[in-house]
């Protein structure tokens, strides 16, 4: 039998997973299921007194008033009405005389901006229709993940406005499915008050936000692409929030989940509060939402924002370890991992912190992936350079071997780079119109090859020239409208499924044997080759970083076969010159960089070629 006192013992001990099912507003019904009354319930330690005020009482709480239930400030009260979708706020009156009007830290919807009010909502039986998809589902470190992420209101607008959830479904489900993503994942999808921070201050992180429909209408979104074989990642930030009046900032007059050290509680930089993970209620709260969302929205996981802003006060090693934050980490890895084994836990994280994506029994943290910026700022300097320099550099193509197998890594582009005027990844290619076409097949090639799963963000498949913004829908009218838009378009979905149908690209992802150099100093050519290997099969790569053409480049091999050429980014469909290798490649016996064979292979230029071994 429920025990209100009990859970809340559990919420102020850090120990709740469940705090949502019992705080905030919840539709009482009788034996029928019909409803009969709506229940509040908020803690405010450090109240006189709580109010409630809403659209049902003309945000008047004269007759209103919470009863205090428990010593240690938890308030509830059972009004006897159905007030489903009606809005409401708490009035709290703090022990300074001063009157808040705070929205409800649990509510499960919320007003459409500009309006902040929470609103009553029945997130109960949704009927889902994807059981197929975690019947089938496995874990990801063996698999293809090729990850599509994107901002829901500026991927397609209708009419200036945003599409809705529901709207969305069709054609997002058609795009993901054509161009070979394995999954979805959308910016912050929580409740937040300005569009202008992307998702990234929440107000609400029990609430799906209003902007594109009801909470149930995400439901249905995530149901179709669960339907259609696609995974759902959301962005999730763990450590702050946001400063709003109306939010969990200083709720009952008091810093009740932040840090109240001032000086590391305070993000100056991004204008948030840095939540205090020794408080038992804080790690409640975090545990409780992220539970909600894999219970009620079907979640295949989340990758959480800042981690640097977690593993190190402020983030900055200079600050000191911030020990509360990191144990909290890797108890909230625990939950996540008891739920689901299958999950991704991603954290974007550009410390050198070790063992990040390492267990928590073996000494780790407790991600099981890890954002590799460095591999994402390196490439990106080295591509923006004009290749004729790119020979003096070849350490930013291979340094990233020194440390790819020290976490398990997912490779990101994602919105952080095509923002705030670092240009979208088209414009950051040197050359002419044609060349910075070549230069970003070439990166892609080295990009998909390249041990680690992949992370997309939106418009960079299609070569958008301009630049994200958040206030209006992609380019889509250059792909549609401009040739070397869609050869583009065309490579990276050819080169995305050569990606998810050949083992050798990411079975051994996060395994050395999966990998080999065969050229990784051929400075002058700037040529790269290397080998990308699975149980069952291997894949040869070549890198040409110049416009250089070479009739016949000699590349060494470690045994005798035949190689086919299965893509080339220097094809005429893709908006290259058209010189590629047509016929099988058969090993010569002789040495050459190294290795007992070698091959004569046609590499064009700035050419991303994949080579597949019939038999050794």
């Amino acid at each position: 039998m429920f025990d209100i006192h009990q859970e809340f013992s559990l919420f102020l001990e850090g120990k709740s997973l469940n705090a949502h099912k019992w705080m905030g507003s919840h539709l009482l019904r009788d034996s029928t299921g019909n409803i009969y009354a709506t229940k509040f319930t908020l803690y405010a330690p450090h109240a006189l007194e709580v109010r409630l005020v809403g659209s049902f009482n003309n945000y008047n709480g004269d007759n209103y008033k919470l009863d205090k239930i428990d010593q240690f400030g938890l308030y509830s009260i059972t009004i006897n009405k159905n007030l489903e979708y009606e809005t409401y706020k708490y009035k709290i009156v703090t022990k300074d005389h001063k009157t808040l009007y705070k929205s409800d830290p649990f509510a499960f919807y919320a007003e459409q901006r500009p309006n902040n009010a929470s609103r009553v909502y029945d997130i109960d039986n949704y009927n889902w229709n994807d059981s197929s998809w975690f019947k089938n589902k496995v874990k990801p470190y063996k698999e293809p993940v090729l990850i599509y992420e994107m901002h829901l209101g500026s991927w397609q607008r209708e009419f200036g406005s945003f599409k809705t959830y529901n709207k969305l479904a069709d054609e997002l489900i058609n795009y993901i499915n054509y161009m070979g993503y394995t999954h979805v994942e959308f910016l912050p999808v929580y409740e937040h008050p300005l569009d202008d921070s992307w998702g990234y201050q929440g107000t609400g992180f029990f609430a799906a936000t209003s902007r594109f429909g009801s909470p149930k209408d995400l439901m249905y979104l995530i149901d179709r692409l669960h339907q259609a074989n696609i995974g759902v990642i959301i962005d999730w930030v763990l450590g702050h929030i946001n400063k709003d009046d109306f939010g969990l900032s200083m709720f009952d007059g008091t810093p009740l989940y932040e840090i109240e050290n001032d000086f590391l509680r305070e993000n100056v930089v991004w204008g948030t509060s840095n939540l205090d993970f020794s408080k038992g209620i804080t790690r409640s709260f975090m545990s409780s939402a992220l539970t909600f969302w894999l219970d009620y929205f079907h979640l295949d996981g989340f990758r959480i924002d800042a981690v640097s802003n977690l593993i190190y006060y402020l983030g900055n090693e200079a600050n000191g370890t911030n020990n509360n934050a990191i144990n909290y980490l890797k108890e909230l890895s625990t939950i996540i991992f008891n739920k689901d084994d299958r999950l991704i836990f991603s954290a974007e994280d550009s410390t050198a912190y070790p063992k990040v994506t390492h267990s928590v029994s073996s000494g780790g943290i407790g991600f099981n992936y890890k954002w590799n910026m460095g591999f994402m700022n390196d490439t990106l300097e080295y591509f923006k350079k004009d290749p004729i320099y790119r020979k003096y550099h070849s350490n930013l193509i291979t340094f990233s071997m020194v440390y790819a197998y020290n976490e398990q890594f997912i490779l990101p582009f994602s919105h952080d780079e095509v923002v705030h005027m670092k240009g979208s990844l088209l414009n950051k290619m040197p050359g002419d119109y044609n060349l910075k076409f070549a230069n970003l097949r070439l990166m892609f090639t080295y990009y998909m090859t390249f041990p680690g799963k992949k992370l997309l963000f939106m418009g960079q498949d299609f070569g958008s020239f301009s630049e994200w913004d958040f206030n209006k829908e992609l380019d889509w009218n250059v792909l549609a409208d401009f040739e070397a838009h869609q050869k583009l378009h065309r490579y990276f979905r050819d080169l995305a499924h050569v990606y998810k149908y050949n083992k050798a690209m990411y079975e051994l992802d996060h395994n050395p044997k999966g990998f080999k150099w065969l050229i990784n100093d051929h400075h002058d050519s700037s040529v790269f080759s290397y080998l990308r290997k699975s149980s069952k099969e291997t894949l040869l790569v070549v890198l040409n970083m110049t416009p250089n053409y070479y009739e016949e480049y000699e590349i060494g091999v470690p045994s005798r076969g035949e190689y086919i050429e299965i893509l080339n980014s220097n094809k005429k469909e893709y908006g290259g010159d058209n010189n590629y290798n047509g016929l099988p490649l058969k090993t010569i016996k002789g040495d050459r960089n190294g290795y007992p064979y070698y091959l004569k292979v046609k590499v064009s230029s700035l050419a991303g070629i994949i080579l597949k071994l019939k038999k050794e």
